[in-house]
Order: structure tokens, then C-alpha cells, then sequence
């Protein structure tokens, strides 16, 4: 593991088990990873940052917005080229290459010959976050007598897992998405009512559902029935309905805290949203 790091990862502490597991916690640059084979059975788990993270090697494409909790498996000897728009902080995760050994999985029935770990990314598994978070909770404490039971008992139960969920003969890559989920449409709704004020571009919420910018929209306007474009919009006139009923700010204030750029472009949007100009709006409250 040591010997195939790239020159873009800084090793902040390391761990060598005595059962050939490595554990790294590591800061993994920005930028482009050079195409490298994985020397060992690996996971990585994000523990901080925020990165859209593209990942490829046999004709296979990852792309994800990550984050604490985000995982990544990678099969010994598959080559791998990777690029990160900004830099995270990740626990990796060496195994053998059995990921157990042969023995003992005769002894649980089974065949050690389908056991291969798939090349598997964007993970949200709360389990394989756990797992990361105890390894990484022996890398951060002195040594104690006991962790060699603990690395033990954690390694085996890790590989269980990854056997039952992550080998190339169990893990079955997600079809076409019929459906926005719940879990990804609140994630881009919450983006939006964050950045509303901002330029929000289309690749920017498609980051935040994991999708490509054509799927993303057509799953948005799918799920909430209108473009991602015309939400933004009516979240921007939400929120100029609201200043306006204040009756404190002046047009321009509020084109330019809410978006819209221009105060020209404000009250051609806001009337086309309402029927109303925005003075003929925020007449409506005065006394």
C-alpha cells in the first residue's frame, strides 16, 4: 500500500495489522490521480470535506458528489484513474486479497473462488461508515493491549460485509433511475433554499443528486413538476413576495439580495410569476 501511494495523498497516521491489513488515514488532493492498479482488496470512507469525486478504469464511470460517509470500494489490481475537485479527508482500508482467509471461508460454506470485490462508488452505507469510524478511532488513541482482538474482530466483520454486499457476484449496479428519491430531492431542495441568492447552475444541483445534468432534470420536473430552472425562479419570487409585504427594502435591494440580478429583470419575472408588478404587489399591503 505504502509503495503505490500517489504523490497527491498525504498520510496522516497508518496502522499495519499483523493479519496483512493497512489502515491509512489519508488527505487525498485536489486535482487528477494518475491511472494506478489497487495493490490490495480496498475501502475508503470519507470523513470530512465536500468534493465531486469521477472515478473510471474498464470501461467503467463513477461520478458522485461526496461527503462524510461517502465509500469506495476497489479490487486488488484494478486500474484506476481518479480526479477530485477539492481535496478530502478519507480512512483506507488495505485487505488481503481473499479478504479472509481461504480456511475460513470453507469453514462458512463458502467458494473462495467467487469472492471478488467489486469496483463500487458513491456508497451510502451507514455500516461501512461505522466501520471506518472504529478503525479510525484506534489510529487517533494510544495503543492498547487489546487492539489487536479489537483490529481483529473489526477486519472479519468488515469482509462479511463486503462479501455479502460488494463482490462482483452479489453487487448489481443500480438500473436507470425511474424515480428522484426522497433522500436526493431534499438534498437539492435544501441546496436551492441555501443559494437561491447565488447563481445556481444545473451541474451544481445534478452534483447534489449524484446524476448527470440531463437525468437530474428530467427526474426533477418528474418529482416536483416543474424545471429545476422555473423552482429556483418561484423560490427567488417567494422570497421577494415576503420583502415586499415588509415594505422596507427598495427594488433594487431586493433584485440584487434575491437573484435577480437586475431590477429591470426583477419586476418582468415577478410579474410574469403573479400577474402583478412587484409595486403593485406590495401596494396590496399598504393601509
Amino acid at each position: 500500500m505504502g509503495n503505490q501511494r500517489r504523490s497527491t495523498c498525504q498520510v496522516l497516521g497508518r496502522l499495519d495489522h499483523r493479519s496483512q491489513v493497512v489502515i491509512e488515514r489519508r488527505i487525498n488532493g485536489a486535482g487528477s490521480h494518475p491511472r494506478q492498479a489497487y495493490p490490495c482488496n480496498e475501502l475508503i470512507v470519507m470523513l470530512g470535506g465536500r468534493s465531486v469525486v469521477r472515478r473510471s478504469g474498464d470501461g467503467q464511470n463513477e461520478r458522485c458528489l461526496a461527503r462524510a460517509g461517502t465509500a469506495w470500494t476497489g479490487p486488488v489490481g484494478f486500474m484506476e484513474k481518479a480526479e477530485l475537485s477539492d481535496a478530502i479527508a478519507c480512512l483506507h482500508v488495505c485487505l488481503p486479497p481473499a479478504l479472509i482467509e481461504h480456511s475460513a471461508l470453507a469453514d462458512y460454506g463458502i467458494d473462495a473462488s467467487l469472492i471478488e470485490l467489486a469496483f463500487v462508488g458513491g456508497l451510502a452505507d451507514p455500516l461501512l461508515l461505522s466501520f471506518a469510524q472504529a478503525f479510525d478511532g484506534v489510529l487517533a488513541r494510544p495503543p492498547q493491549p487489546t487492539d489487536q482482538l479489537f483490529i481483529d474482530g473489526l477486519t472479519t466483520a468488515l469482509a462479511a460485509h463486503l462479501i455479502a454486499n460488494y463482490t462482483i457476484d452479489r453487487w448489481k449496479p443500480p438500473t436507470a433511475t425511474q424515480k428522484l428519491d426522497r433522500r436526493r430531492l431534499k438534498r437539492v431542495l435544501d441546496y436551492i433554499d441555501a443559494h437561491f441568492a447565488e447563481l445556481i447552475r444545473l451541474d451544481h444541483l445534478a452534483d447534489e443528486a449524484c446524476l448527470s445534468p440531463f437525468h437530474f432534470a428530467r427526474l426533477f420536473r418528474e418529482a416536483t413538476g416543474v424545471t429545476p430552472h422555473r423552482y429556483v425562479t418561484n423560490r427567488r419570487v417567494h422570497a421577494a413576495r415576503e420583502a415586499l409585504a415588509l415594505d422596507q427594502a427598495s427594488l433594487l435591494e431586493i433584485a440584487l439580495a434575491y437573484g435577480f440580478g437586475t431590477q429591470d429583470n426583477f419586476i418582468r419575472v415577478f410579474r410574469k410569476s403573479t400577474g402583478l408588478t412587484p409595486g403593485q404587489y406590495r401596494n396590496m399591503f399598504r393601509p
